[in-house]
């Protein structure tokens, strides 16, 4: 609940003011404070009906991508959010105090490479020598260097353009890079919009896993609220499964992008929610290892150090 200056002063100056201020700050202790992307987990949630049956109060604050996320959560502003793989290895290496206490996964076909529809490039191969935008050590970054390994290319063959996915686009359409990679919206936008041509995506290359992360804080004081959750976003994925047009029709009003992109973000983000299990653990350890191969963070780092099993949902 939020206050004008003038109406909080006002407040104070009365019992009932007092009241209502002691229960505002009563409601801020016990929310839990979601850190998400635009159609992300709330609007999948709002969509499905979940919001509203929530065991405890959440609070929504929006970034524009998973570095700003993780900034979020090293700073404590929020409790809980979901990264994908790549972006929990980074975040691990940056010392950010956050813990894997859910995994979500999909075929991995979110995330790809485009270039446009004009583009003599073809293949990976064709990637030699050109340019490539995404966001360092996030998962696009980590889905070229695994097709150009995977098409016997050197990580070097490609210059990577390290700019936020708004850039990128831009600069893919004014011809400034020759490739795109990244994930989720922004490849369903540039294809059926802009016309892209994909060239590869992760279903082969990657491991198709996001996590559910909490601050290492609030896994400490709010933990029964961090599996509540969990169980809410293993709902609403449930509920995507069988409702995907009414979920289009509500992303697409969220976001403000056309049904046709929505349907097909949707397509490739049909996922389950699942604990974090010794297969997970080691799925993770792979991705942490092939970053470390790739020089994408310094160090090597263990994937069940970044991972909490033990929260219920």
């Amino acid at each position: 609940m939020s206050f004008s200056r003038r109406i909080f002063l006002a407040g104070l100056s009365s019992a009932a003011g007092a009241n209502l201020l002691s229960a505002s700050r009563a409601l801020a202790a016990t929310s839990l404070h979601v850190g998400d992307q635009k159609g992300g987990a709330r609007a999948l949630l709002t969509a499905a009906g979940l919001t509203e049956r929530s065991s405890v109060p959440l609070q929504w604050s929006l970034f524009a991508g998973a570095p700003m996320l993780i900034q979020a959560l090293t700073a404590g502003a929020v409790d809980v959010g979901v990264i994908g793989d790549a972006p929990l290895v980074f975040a691990q290496a940056g010392g950010s105090p956050i813990k894997a206490v859910a995994a979500i996964q999909t075929d991995g076909a979110m995330t790809a490479i485009v270039v446009r529809k004009d583009s003599p490039i073809r293949s990976v191969r064709d990637l030699k020598g050109r340019s490539v935008a995404t966001l360092k050590s996030q998962t696009g970054h980590y889905l070229t260097l695994a097709a150009l390994r995977d098409a016997g290319l050197q990580d070097d063959d490609v210059h990577f353009v390290f700019i936020p996915p708004t850039a990128a686009k831009m600069a893919l359409q004014n011809g400034n890079v020759d490739a795109w990679a990244t994930w989720g919206p922004y490849i369903a936008d540039a294809k059926i919009d802009d016309g892209a041509r994909e060239i590869v995506n992760g279903g082969r290359l990657m491991s198709g896993l996001s996590y559910v992360v909490a601050t290492d804080e609030a896994l400490q004081n709010q933990r029964n609220a961090i599996g509540a959750y969990n169980r809410l976003l293993s709902e609403g994925h449930q509920w995507m499964l069988t409702h995907a047009e009414d979920y289009a029709a509500a992303w697409g009003k969220e976001t403000g992008l056309s049904l046709p992109v929505a349907r097909e973000v949707v397509r490739t983000s049909m996922a389950t929610v699942v604990p974090i299990t010794p297969d997970i653990i080691r799925k993770q350890q792979g991705v942490s290892d092939f970053m470390t191969a790739t020089k994408m963070i310094p160090g090597s780092w263990s994937a069940k150090a970044v991972t909490d099993p033990g929260v219920a949902f």
